[in-house]
Parts: C-alpha cells; sequence; structure tokens
C-alpha cells in the first residue's frame, strides 16, 4: 500500500526572530537538568556542541514524503524571518523514524515519524566560545527582548560544572528476540538472498532494561563523551516521557554549501586486549571477505544515490577504531551540480545498506516482516539543518529510547550470503556495550 503524503506543519502566522550573544562558559549538563521537554542535545567529533530546550517553532511530516514536506515547511518558517548569522544561528533539531509510516506507540511515546524543533533557548560552545540564542515564532522583538534579558540572567545562575552523577543501575534486561527466533530469522533472511531476492538485510534486535534509578540522559551522555570522544552524542526529547540518545560512530551527510561529506561504514570486530591481538583484528576486518563483500555494497550504494546529484569521490578504506569495536570505513565526499538543502540529501541516503539493506525496497519489506518490534527512531537520520539547508546528521546506531526507569536500546547486524546466526548474535552484544556500560550494568 502506497505511503500517505502530508505536508510538513508550521502555524501560518510564524515569523522567527532571534537574538544572541557571547556569554560566559555554563555546564550544558546543568542547563539540560534545568529545563523539560523539549529538549536537545548535540556534539559532533569537529568541536561542535549545542544544547537546546523550549520552542519557538515546530515542524512535523507524515508518509514517504515527510523530508520534503518539513523542507518546505522550513522554508517557509525561515521566509522574512529575522535571525542572526555566524556559529549561534538558530537551527532545526530532530529527525524521523526508520519507517515513515511510523505512528507514536511505547516506548516511543511523542516521537513522530519526522519532527523538528527550533529551540526557544540554545547554547552553542564553538570556536572556543560560548554562545546563547533565544527566538521566538511570533515576531514579538519586544517579548524577545525580554526573554532574551531573562534567559541571560537565568544562565548565569548555573555552574560552569557540574558533576556527573553515578549510573541509575541495571536491574533486569532481555532481548525481545531469543536466539532460537533470530536463528530463523537470519535463516529467513539467508534463503531470499539465495533465490536472489536479497543481496543484503541489517535485521535487529531490542534489548528491554529495567533500571534501578531514574535515568538522567544529560549525565549519561557525559559519561559517554569520556569512553567515545570520536562519536556523535544526541539526545531528541519531545516529551517529558521519553529522549532518544546516543553515541553513532556514523555520520549520515553533512551539507556546506555545493560540498558535502559522507561515509560507508559496515563490517565489524572486537578491539583486541593488547596492542598485537587489536591490530590483528584490524587485520582480519581488512581481509574477511565477507565483510569487504558487505562494505562494497554499502559504498556502493551511497554512490550510485548521490552521483546523479553531482561529484562523488570516495576515500580510501580504513579501519574506525572505537573503544570496544572496530569497523570498516570508506569516507566519501560530494560536490553538488546546485544548491541543494540538507534533507534531500537525508531523503536521498536513508536508509543506507549499513542499516537497510539491498535492494531498498526488498530490505525493507523483510525488515517489517521478520523484526519482532518497533524500530521507532533507531538507525534514522537525527541532527540538525539551518536557514540555509546546511545542517548534519548522524545515523541513530548505538543508542537508546528511556524514560523514568526503562530503557530499550537497539543494534542490529548486517545479513549477508555467508552469514552465520550464531555469530552474528554475538557481534551484535558488541553494540549494546556502549549504552549498557553507562546505564551502569557491570561486568
Amino acid at each position: 500500500m502506497e505511503s500517505p503524503r502530508q505536508t510538513g506543519t508550521v502555524p501560518d502566522e510564524t515569523m522567527l526572530v532571534a537574538r544572541t550573544r557571547e556569554v560566559t562558559d555554563v555546564s550544558f549538563r546543568a542547563f539540560l537538568a534545568s529545563h523539560g521537554a523539549p529538549r536537545t542535545h548535540w556534539a559532533a567529533p569537529d568541536g561542535l556542541e549545542v544544547v537546546g530546550a523550549g520552542e519557538a517553532a515546530r515542524l512535523t511530516g507524515h508518509g514517504e514524503d515527510r523530508f520534503a514536506a518539513v523542507r518546505d515547511a522550513a522554508v517557509t518558517s525561515f521566509d522574512e524571518s529575522s535571525i542572526p548569522e555566524g556559529p549561534a544561528r538558530p537551527r532545526f533539531f530532530g529527525g524521523g523514524a526508520f519507517h515513515d509510516d511510523h505512528e507514536p506507540s511505547p516506548p516511543w511515546e511523542g516521537f513522530r515519524a519526522a519532527e523538528f524543533v527550533l529551540p526557544r533557548v540554545q547554547l552553542v560552545r564553538a570556536d572556543d566560545a560560548t554562545y546563547l540564542t533565544v527566538s521566538r515564532g511570533d515576531g514579538d522583538e519586544t517579548a524577545l527582548e525580554t526573554d532574551f534579558e531573562a534567559t541571560v540572567a537565568d544562565i548565569q545562575e548555573l555552574p560552569a560544572m557540574r558533576p556527573v552523577g553515578e549510573p541509575p543501575g541495571v536491574v533486569a534486561s532481555r532481548r525481545t528476540t531469543t536466539e532460537p527466533e533470530w536463528t530463523d530469522q537470519v535463516e529467513a533472511a539467508l534463503s531470499r538472498i539465495e533465490d536472489g531476492e536479497l543481496r543484503k538485510v541489517v535485521l535487529a534486535v531490542a534489548l528491554a532494561v529495567t533500571l534501578e534509578t531514574e535515568v538522567r540522559v544529560p549525565d549519561a551522555l557525559e559519561r559517554l563523551r569520556r569512553s567515545y570522544p570520536g562519536c556523535f552524542r544526541f539526545l531528541v526529547q519531545p516529551t517529558d516521557r521519553a529522549g532518544f540518545f546516543g553515541v553513532p560512530p556514523e555520520r549520515l551527510v553533512r551539507l556546506e554549501g555545493r560540498d558535502a561529506w559522507t561515509e560507508a561504514l559496515a563490517g565489524s570486530v572486537a578491539r583486541g586486549d593488547t596492542p598485537e591481538a587489536d591490530a590483528e583484528l584490524a587485520a582480519s576486518l581488512l581481509e574477511s571477505e565477507k565483510l569487504q563483500h558487505e562494505q562494497g555494497l554499502v559504498t556502493e550504494a551511497i554512490e550510485d544515490h548521490l552521483s546523479p546529484l553531482g561529484d562523488v569521490t570516495v576515500g580510501e578504506q580504513g579501519v574506525l577504531k572505537l573503544a570496544n569495536i572496530q569497523h570498516l570505513k570508506n569516507p566519501i565526499s560530494l560536490t553538488l551540480d546546485a544548491d541543494s538543502h540538507v534533507l534531500a540529501l537525508v531523503e536521498a541516503l536513508h536508509p543506507t545498506p549499513a542499516v537497510g539493506g539491498l535492494p531498498p525496497a526488498a530490505a525493507e519489506q523483510t525488515i517489517r516482516e521478520t523484526e519482532t518490534f518497533e524500530r521507532g527512531w533507531y538507525a534514522s537520520p537525527v541532527g540538525w539543518f539551518d536557514a540555509a539547508g546546511d545542517g548534519e546528521f548522524a545515523v541513530g546506531i548505538r543508542s537508546a529510547v528511556a524514560g523514568g526507569r526503562r530503557a530499550t536500546l537497539f543494534a542490529g547486524n548486517g545479513i549477508v550470503a555467508d552469514s552465520d546466526p550464531e555469530a552474528e548474535w554475538e557481534e551484535i552484544s558488541l553494540k549494546y556495550e556502549p549504552i549498557l556500560a553507562e546505564l551502569g550494568l557491570e561486568d
């Protein structure tokens, strides 16, 4: 059945106004802790870090044209706006669900098929400085001035540092798919591959976790920063019931003007206990025929999706080393033939074969028919865009949706012709570890 189409929503009277200035550095965790939802956190490995709270404008979309709908609504939202430029410029933050017809349901309360919020208050850390931006969506400059001065006073009360609390602790956890069920799922996928229906499909498993105390996501993100400094970090929390957060190693796309960057990331092995063992495992990535085949499928598909838009360059393959896992990685750059919006590139790329499969339609059908849980925003685009259409998105993996004393984690593996169900089951465990460790699961 064809997916429903819906225009992105933005009030007709919306006119964005914003004011910004540099402020003394404060604890971003303290800022988030002092505000309720909606709130967001974004940190990129290159140093940009943003936190936001409140809502000056909200854009939503549903159906197969959801990102185009948001993009069109954003043009309207930014039209005739009075907003600053530079590192503190207002940005919309958000993303979308893996499937375009997603409807909010537990544990994804409040998460729509596509949704972006321009925070009322935004703190940006960039270029060795901290900036405060306050925005309104009603064009009221007088009210904006009052809001701005009150927010400056509030910010000045926040500490420059905030101690990181203890993890909430894990009482119990269970995979929502049993190992026998997983084996049946993988074998069914392998049959489709053997029949020529599929070349690759990524199957995932959810892990339901009960916590000893309520989770404090800003603290968990700070602990993740220390353990995974080379990864993105994000929080999208539309309501107080649950927030989606994680430390994805994979950039989906970044756009600046007509220059864009993405990457192919596939194949994984553990880290070694010694430098020698670690090097041997990295070499096994590079030498594995199965993993090279999987990486080749991902790289080829990304190149095919982007080549109609401009000149694509695939960089030299290397190994991305994280705290507990290693991946094959190919950097990919794109010079666009014409001006575009980062959401147009998101549309072109999502889902990449690293989280979906090939051919895309057959892989999505397999995922829908096979997985026993709702992916929600797992493995989906999460990021930001500005008035110029520039922005950056990560792939929402190494992630969890959490609220109160519950959390649901997600992990998946690419299934190709010679995949072994038992080996794939064990490899998935590595991908839960980053979030589980910060929730307080003891070894």
